[in-house]
C-alpha cells in the first residue's frame, strides 16, 4: 500500500509549472543588482516539504534576462573552483527559447549556463560565469564569447547575493515578442545546504532532458 507521506513519484514530476518573469527595463549591459520582490520565482520546494535556502528571482528585457539569488543560513564558505565547474557551489540555468515540451533531447535553442560566487583569479574569489553543454543534445547552442556572461558576487554574514545577465545574443532564438515563454529550470548546488530545483529534482534527467523543464511566461 502506497503512503501519501511517501509517494512513489515527487510532486513535481506529476505537473508541469509556469512561473511569470515580469519585464525589468533596466535591464542591459551589465548584471542586475539584486531584482525586487516582484521577480521573485515561486519556492517548488515546499510541494514536496522540502525547506529551501535560496531566493531566486528573475526578469526579462528586449537586452535579453537577468538573475539574482541569495543563499541564506551558511556557516561555512562556498567551495568553488573553475577548474570544477560541475561540482563547485554555485546556480545552473538551463533555457529554452523555444519552450518545446514535447522533445527529450536539447535543439539548439536549449542552453546551459554555470554561475559560481567565487573560484575564479588566482586567490579564488572572483565570481565564475560559463556555458556548459546539455547533455545528449540533438545540437549544440551557439557557443558565447569570453566576457558575453555577467555577473556581480557579494559575500553575506550567512551566504551571499550572485546576480546575472545573459544578453540575447548568447540565448539563441531569444524573442519575446513571437516566443513569450520560455522552457526553464534552474538548479542550486551548496555542498552544506543542500540542492534546490525550480522543476523536478536530481532523481530524473531533468539536466538532459527538456520535457522535465518548466515554463518561464515574459509578462510586462
Amino acid at each position: 500500500r502506497l503512503s501519501m507521506a511517501n509517494p512513489l513519484l515527487p510532486t513535481r514530476f506529476l505537473f508541469r509549472f509556469a512561473a511569470e518573469c515580469h519585464y525589468a527595463k533596466e535591464l542591459g549591459s551589465a548584471a542586475p543588482a539584486e531584482l525586487s520582490t516582484n521577480h521573485r520565482l515561486p519556492n517548488l520546494e515546499e510541494l514536496e516539504g522540502r525547506k529551501s535556502f535560496a531566493d531566486v528571482r528573475a526578469a526579462w528585457s528586449e537586452a535579453g534576462m537577468g538573475f539574482s539569488v541569495r543563499i541564506a543560513g551558511k556557516r561555512q564558505p562556498s567551495w568553488c573552483r573553475q577548474t570544477k565547474l560541475e561540482d563547485s557551489d554555485g546556480l545552473q540555468l538551463w533555457i529554452d527559447t523555444r519552450a518545446t515540451h514535447n522533445i527529450h533531447r536539447a535543439t539548439r535553442f536549449c542552453h546551459r549556463f554555470i554561475f559560481l560566487p567565487a573560484g575564479g583569479g588566482r586567490s579564488y574569489q572572483d565570481p565564475v560565469a560559463d556555458q556548459l553543454l546539455v547533455d545528449r543534445a540533438r545540437e549544440n547552442a551557439s557557443p558565447v564569447r569570453p566576457g558575453q556572461l555577467h555577473i556581480n558576487s557579494e559575500k553575506r554574514v550567512d551566504g551571499y547575493v550572485m546576480s546575472v545577465f545573459l544578453p540575447a545574443a548568447a540565448l539563441t532564438g531569444f524573442n519575446p515578442v513571437d516566443h513569450p515563454k520560455l522552457g526553464f529550470t534552474y538548479a542550486i548546488l551548496d555542498r552544506e545546504l543542500g540542492e534546490q530545483f525550480f522543476s523536478t529534482a536530481s532523481e530524473f534527467p531533468v539536466a538532459s532532458d527538456p520535457s522535465l523543464w518548466g515554463t518561464l511566461e515574459l509578462v510586462r
